[in-house]
């Protein structure tokens, strides 16, 4: 997930994927190996050849003492091409792959564990590797992570007499969007559209709030609703929410009319450009403390192949992207924060803006995790759906969530 999250449009994708991994060969060949050249594959277009991303590449292709050959794809078309090339034998030897997807295409045979590729997830943060694990296995090493938190407005705060610093739980950010909506400003926006985007923007208030994603229809899962609904009734939040995307969501925060707006990492380069002095503090849990973020990035995987020497040539060029060594350059050029938590403590050495988002990254969670695996999609969907009937008053959000939970079933 890069530059902005690729990860929330992947639900349709995923399911797509979990029913045609079954036509696949939990053996595919090598992508070009055969000819010596080892081939990568990964999500990030937006890098050309001369890039910093593709010169690790290349550094770690030599290390390993091969060619690399790098193809790069939209993030859902990479998903698709994956499938495909694992049907017909022709999967990458590396694949950088969004990390929601990683549970499904372990699932079919198509990357490799990596007790058995050889991969070493041990220096990553547990939470993050979290969201690759299915069956009791790892299946990969994160790259980077980004996620969400709250941007703020300083001048609109500091108008309406708002400390950013006291905002520590539910209450008083509704304390502070009334000081701030009296005061003749705009509250809050966020992106509650009617897809994976929507799920993930509402992840961190529902577990917050201390709701699980097996049980949509739970008290803690319907308070986090009723705290969505009560901004719009109250006129905290405007009803574009309904439709935002985090890119339509983050144009309106940049108007300067808005106090807040949950956004992400990607949205850095934007805040130093809108024209006006901004902050950053992480989601706020309904009783206090740092709400749980979905994790946002890629995981460096292994696809399966029949010769073993190449896998084994392929996880040396996987563990060299991701190694503490190497990862610091990696995740500047991809601009994510790193998923070792040495490395993190030098990029905020390097900017201590980012301290911020290392504090979110680190209580943040896959969407895969708890066992979750390519369950996911199914509840994601249901989930996004009833945010959509509470937002725009066709149900309640009592109803809405017990309607959600006899879907996701």
């Amino acid at each position: 997930m890069q530059g902005s999250p690729n990860t929330p449009r992947l639900t349709t994708a995923l399911v797509a994927v979990g029913l045609a991994l079954s036509a696949c060969s939990s053996q595919p060949d090598a992508g070009t190996s055969a000819t010596g050249t080892f081939s990568v594959w990964d999500p990030y277009p937006q890098f050309d050849g001369g890039s910093e991303w593709v010169k690790v590449i290349e550094k770690c292709g030599a290390q390993a003492g091969v060619k690399v050959e790098r193809q790069a794809y939209d993030t859902t078309d990479l998903t698709n091409k994956v499938l495909l090339a694992a049907q017909q034998g022709t999967a990458p030897n590396v694949l950088v792959v969004d990390n929601p997807v990683v549970s499904t295409l372990a699932e079919g045979g198509v990357v490799k564990s990596n007790q058995d590729s050889g991969l070493d997830a041990s220096k990553a943060a547990p939470n993050l590797v979290a969201a690759a694990q299915t069956g009791g296995q790892t299946y990969g090493v994160p790259i980077g992570a980004n996620t969400l938190a709250l941007y703020y407005n300083k001048a609109v705060l500091s108008a309406a007499g708002v400390d950013p610093a006291s905002i520590s739980d539910w209450a008083a950010l509704d304390a502070a969007l009334a000081k701030v909506t009296a005061a003749g400003k705009k509250g809050i926006t966020f992106a509650a559209i009617g897809t994976e985007e929507g799920t993930f923007q509402f992840l961190p208030w529902f577990w917050g709030a201390g709701a699980q994603l097996t049980d949509l229809s739970s008290a803690d899962s319907v308070a986090a609703l009723e705290l969505w609904k009560s901004w719009l009734d109250k006129k905290y939040a405007p009803n574009s929410v309904i439709g935002n995307t985090q890119t339509t969501s983050w144009q309106e925060f940049a108007t300067g009319e808005y106090a807040f707006a949950e956004n992400g990492t990607w949205q850095l380069a934007n805040a130093k450009k809108a024209g006006f002095e901004y902050g950053v503090i992480p989601i706020p849990s309904r009783t206090g403390g740092v709400a749980p973020a979905p994790t946002g990035g890629e995981f460096v995987t292994v696809p399966a192949q029949r010769d073993k020497d190449d896998e084994a040539t392929a996880a040396k060029i996987a563990n060299c992207l991701i190694s503490p060594e190497t990862v610091l350059a990696t995740d500047t050029a991809l601009t994510y924060v790193s998923a070792v938590p040495s490395v993190q403590e030098q990029q905020i050495a390097a900017q201590p803006d980012l301290k911020v988002w290392v504090d979110a990254v680190k209580s943040a969670k896959g969407r895969t995790s708890d066992g979750l695996g390519t369950r996911y999609p199914r509840i994601s969907q249901p989930l996004w759906t009833a945010v959509q009937a509470a937002l725009t008053g066709s149900k309640s959000p009592k109803d809405a969530m017990s309607d959600a939970q006899a879907a996701a079933k």
